[in-house]
């Protein structure tokens, strides 16, 4: 398994190893030297971080200056974008919202039936 981004999954095998610490990726331009790209990173642990002696970084998504950070091959994860996806379906179909589209006509706006009105009553067509 290649070493890929945190963010986009895209593959980073052209950097050299260690990371630089303001590295981005160069499809989606994410800093790459992140607790998320870490193999110390876990949410089932406090402060996310297994390595007991590492400072906290409070923000898991920036680039920082933690002198434990290794970076992992299986650091992507399209699942959450996939529950995300899941979850805005499930309240789109729940309070109809969303971008369904029906075989039957939309109906027109407030705006559009003015201007129809407005059409009819001066006679104008476009």
């Amino acid at each position: 398994m290649a070493l890929v981004c945190w963010k986009c999954g895209a593959s980073l095998a052209e950097l050299t190893l260690p990371l630089r610490r303001l590295e981005e990726c160069r499809q989606c331009h994410a800093e790459l030297h992140v607790c998320k790209l870490c193999e110390w990173y876990s949410l089932s642990v406090a402060k996310h971080c297994r390595e007991t002696v590492a400072e906290e970084v409070k923000d898991k998504e920036r680039a920082n200056f933690c002198d434990y950070f290794k970076p992992r091959e299986d650091a992507y994860s399209a699942k959450s974008t996939d529950a995300a996806s899941k979850a805005q379906a499930e309240l789109d179909a729940l309070f109809g919202g969303g971008s369904k589209k029906s075989d039957a006509p939309a109906e027109p706006s407030a705006a559009e039936k003015a201007r129809a009105e407005l059409e009819a009553l001066f006679g104008q067509k476009k």
